[in-house]
């Protein structure tokens, strides 16, 4: 259950759907409410996909490429800082950033589920490198079991965000989504942090 509430809490925090409603309203606003709740559904269930094939194959690219896990962990833990300070910092009313050429792209695709809902928006780089660092080769296939079921868990409450969005907008108003952002950016920053101390431990721990 640890393993569970842990991954399902860290990523997301990372993935925020919170702050993809904005943009995924935009890239939706065309579409009957059938056909918007069709795009969330898949984007969450390709974001469940992405994440969890990162997370089983993950170790392998590292091993591949000589690096480790330590490794993985300081440069996602300065990714992730910078997507908490962006979203500390962020004046716009657009949530999560993605550059406007992609939205302008995603306006004019008729299918945006894969890109840009699930990735980059739901499954990008900081989610990314949470899942991989959270295999370990100590890690039971219960356990295995149970990181891969946060990750689902992760993408029904996206999904429900996402189905409940145009709802969700007028409630929270852009003060609400404001304050909101402000709060999960100052978890994804802890998270960075977090990341990059325990790597740093690890690596300087005395044999």
């Amino acid at each position: 259950m640890e393993i569970l509430l842990a991954t399902f809490s860290a990523l997301f925090s990372v993935v925020n759907p919170f702050s993809a409603m904005p943009v995924f309203l935009t890239l939706t606003h065309d579409d009957t409410p059938t056909r918007r709740n069709e795009q969330a559904f898949k984007a969450c269930l390709y974001m469940i996909l992405i994440l969890t094939v990162f997370f089983l194959a993950g170790q392998a690219v590292l091993d591949f490429f000589g690096l480790r896990i330590h490794d993985l962990r300081i440069a996602g833990g300065i990714m992730i800082m910078r997507a908490g300070l962006d979203l500390l910092n962020s004046k716009s009313d657009d949530g999560k950033k993605i550059s406007k050429d992609v939205v302008a792209e995603g306006v004019e695709k008729e299918d945006i589920s894969f890109t840009p809902l699930a990735m980059p928006l739901l499954s990008g780089p900081g989610s990314i490198a949470v899942v991989i660092s959270l295999f370990t080769k100590t890690l039971t296939y219960v356990d295995m079991g149970l990181t891969i079921l946060g990750i689902i868990l992760l993408g029904i409450v996206s999904y429900i965000i996402l189905l409940f969005s145009p709802r969700l907008m007028i409630f929270l108003g852009k003060a609400g989504l404001a304050a909101l952002t402000k709060i999960m950016g100052f978890i994804v920053l802890s998270l960075g942090v977090s990341f990059i101390v325990t790597a740093l431990l690890a690596l300087f721990k005395p044999v």
